[in-house]
């Protein structure tokens, strides 16, 4: 059970927590700063690398995903450097996945060669809506033409592209998203994203809800609809759901996302960032201040640029595994469960879900069905309690 995290693999999440401005919708840690010194972002990474490196010796990393806020904001001086770190820190593997996040902005599209260049090899782009009307209600910066031209300009620097929608917006019927979603897949991608807009607290889009001031918004019937269509849009044009907001044609998933679907080991690294890393045979949860401005001192200082690590229980593990490997398509296996948890799942209760439709167990796996995956929360409490 200690080196259970090589059924997944070994990633490393950088977070650069800076944007151009604040999405009324986002929960991310962002912040926007009018001056960023990139030299002192610099120095900082490339400390915590070594120390994580000094933790993880000897393994093989799988993926490098740079999340954000926006990415794309760095120099790509400062992406090569980081890179550069990386591998002489950890030996890559073979196809290493290097994945940035980035906005459609003309100035950051323009940077993608530099990214290219870099060493990154693969981007995932925050389109989010292909209208400008929803755009400016999403609080985003660019035009649908522009997220276009961002996209078109992808192709051509990277094999691999992706990017994100979010549907059941306000005012948003069933049939403006078959359209949309449509025009979407039109277009190409060998990867999408596409995730139900969520109302979270601490958001401008949350204290306006809680206001009553967020009209439009499909109710819980219109949103299953608008999820299970997508499913079958997606699967009928060659890009089934691996997982339950992400499609790929076969061998485009995103493998370091599922480092975290299958419960594999990641750093952490730059404020917020959150990691698992099984170290000295225990599995710990770590996680960084929020704050740039403390993060970035706190490393200067010469600390770790984390909070004090949580280690993880059996319980903790058990329900994490379960909680992510019924997400994907390929389900969870359920001999690692046992191995993980000491015991077999309830039999009867997975009688019930089968018969209910909502789950269904094939070669050794439990998986969900996409009716299940809707109700993916009450089918953790049935099998758990």
């Amino acid at each position: 059970m200690t080196e259970d995290w090589q059924n997944g693999g070994f990633g490393l999440y950088l977070h650069w927590p800076f944007c151009q401005s604040k999405c009324p919708y986002c929960d991310f840690n962002s912040h926007v700063s009018a001056q960023i010194d990139q030299s002192r972002w610099k120095t900082a990474y490339l400390n915590e690398i070594s120390r994580v490196g000094t933790e993880t010796q000897g393994r093989i990393l799988n993926s490098v995903f740079f999340g954000g806020g926006t990415p794309s904001l760095m120099d790509p001086e400062l992406v090569a450097a980081i890179l550069q770190k990386v591998g002489d820190t950890w030996t890559l593997s073979n196809d290493v996945e290097i994945t940035m996040e980035a906005n459609p902005g003309s100035v950051e599209a323009g940077r993608f060669a530099g990214y290219r260049d870099a060493g990154v090899n693969r981007i995932s782009i925050g389109m989010q809506a292909l209208n400008d009307t929803d755009l400016r209600r999403l609080g985003r910066m660019h035009s649908a033409t522009e997220g276009k031209a961002a996209y078109d300009i992808a192709r051509k620097t990277f094999d691999r592209v992706s990017f994100d929608l979010i549907y059941a917006r306000q005012d948003q019927t069933s049939a403006e998203w078959r359209t949309e979603l449509t025009q979407a897949l039109e277009m190409g991608p060998s990867h999408l994203s596409l995730y139900q807009l969520t109302i979270e607290d601490g958001t401008v889009f949350g204290a306006r809800h809680s206001l009553g001031q967020l009209k439009g918004l499909p109710d819980e019937d219109v949103a299953s609809d608008m999820y299970l269509m997508t499913q079958e849009i997606c699967e009928a044009a060659g890009l089934p759901a691996y997982e339950i907001s992400n499609h790929a044609r076969p061998g485009q998933e995103s493998r370091h996302n599922l480092i975290y679907w299958r419960m594999g080991d990641y750093a952490g690294i730059g404020p917020g960032a959150h990691g698992r890393l099984t170290i000295n045979r225990h599995r710990w949860a770590t996680e960084a201040p929020k704050q740039p401005g403390a993060w970035l001192q706190m490393v200067e200082a010469g600390a770790a640029g984390e909070s004090p690590r949580v280690a993880s229980t059996r319980e903790d593990h058990t329900l994490e595994y379960l909680l992510m490997s019924l997400r994907l398509a390929e389900g969870s296996d359920m001999a690692r469960f046992k191995t993980i948890s000491g015991y077999d799942l309830p039999e009867n209760k997975l009688r019930d879900l089968e018969t209910a439709g909502l789950v269904l167990r094939e070669a050794g796996q439990l998986k969900t069905t996409r009716e299940g995956r809707l109700l993916l929360n009450a089918i953790l409490r049935d099998l758990l309690i």
